[in-house]
């Protein structure tokens, strides 16, 4: 979409609020569901003159309607996990060019260039599912990464132990992602002690094991892994961005994406830095879906755009 084009060089004289203030008034037009909720909430473009008057999509609306900017044919549909019974999100894509750029672009600013890495995928539910959003990410930065040693592991702990081990051994730079239990379950299986590794959880116990607050599950996972800090992304299956911690609980977001923080008693009154209320998400790589999203998350953001996560609303999925 050529009016979007550059949202990738956002903060190299391309205003971010600019492009959210464009990206709104197309959205309106061309998003028939989005427009319903904002004519529910009976806000017109013209009523929006700033970033937080904007009108965001409560996320449960990608489990109910195909959330959809353009007609062009949808190229691929990513469905959100989930224990069995729930209705699954579904995100409908048709240009997976934009994603890959968004996700490509933001691994390299966050971490450098993806030869230089050997990457190693510890994610058993999502790849025994077709459509996971998460999977797609990393199997395209394992074949961009180029290297033989790359690849998913699903429940074969030990390859994987005796991979990670001699690779670390050989100061390779590894980056081990993988979801919450199975970490969890890695280091029951096996204890480390790394020297030039990243172990990177992407969340989420998915009903195998008990919740656990971020500070005691990271205490956990260093200790097991003999690492002094425990990486982090966050992202989810209505979002074509991830935002990145390194280790202190702080995410910080790529350039196109944003956090703002809403009132978790008045969902349309934002509240200011360091105060704790529901996340809400702009994303401008969501330009043909929906690029504003009210999430179920309960955070805060700090002085210079971080965000931190610390739950979930009661009755949340």
């Amino acid at each position: 979409m050529k009016l979007f084009e550059d949202i990738f060089q956002i903060g190299e004289g391309i205003s971010f609020e600019e492009k959210a203030m464009q990206m709104f008034r197309f959205q309106f037009d061309e998003n028939k569901i989005y427009r319903s909720f904002c004519d529910l909430l009976n806000v017109h473009h013209s009523d929006v003159t700033q970033i937080e008057d904007i009108p965001f999509l409560p996320i449960q609306f990608f489990k109910s309607h195909d959330i959809l900017s353009n007609t062009d044919t949808v190229a691929q549909i990513f469905e959100s996990s989930g224990t069995t019974g729930q209705i699954r999100s579904r995100h409908l894509v048709t240009d997976l060019t934009i994603y890959e750029k968004s996700f490509v672009t933001n691994f390299k600013n966050t971490y450098g260039p993806l030869e230089d890495l050997t990457i190693l995928a510890l994610l058993p539910t999502y790849l025994e599912r077709e459509n996971s959003s998460l999977v797609y990410m990393v199997d395209q930065l394992i074949k961009r990464s180029k290297n033989p040693n790359s690849g998913f592991f699903l429940n074969d702990h030990r390859q994987l132990t005796d991979r990670l081990i001699s690779l670390d051994a050989a100061g390779e730079k590894v980056l081990l992602i993988g979801v919450s239990f199975a970490l969890l379950e890695l280091i029951h299986y096996q204890q480390f002690s790394l020297k030039n590794a990243i172990v990177m959880e992407t969340g989420g116990m998915k009903g195998r094991r008990k919740e656990l607050i971020r500070e005691e599950f990271h205490t956990l996972l260093k200790n097991g892994f003999g690492v002094n800090h425990i990486h982090s992304e966050y992202g989810m299956t209505e979002l074509l961005s991830q935002a990145y911690s390194k280790g202190n609980g702080i995410f910080n977001c790529p350039k196109w994406m944003r956090v703002l923080i809403r009132d978790p008693e008045d969902a349309l009154n934002l509240l200011s830095t360091g105060k704790t209320g529901g996340i809400n998400i702009i994303d401008l790589a969501n330009m043909n879906s929906c690029a504003f999203i009210a999430t179920q998350d309960l955070g805060r953001i700090y002085p210079g755009g971080g965000f931190e996560v610390l739950g979930r609303f009661d009755q949340s999925d």
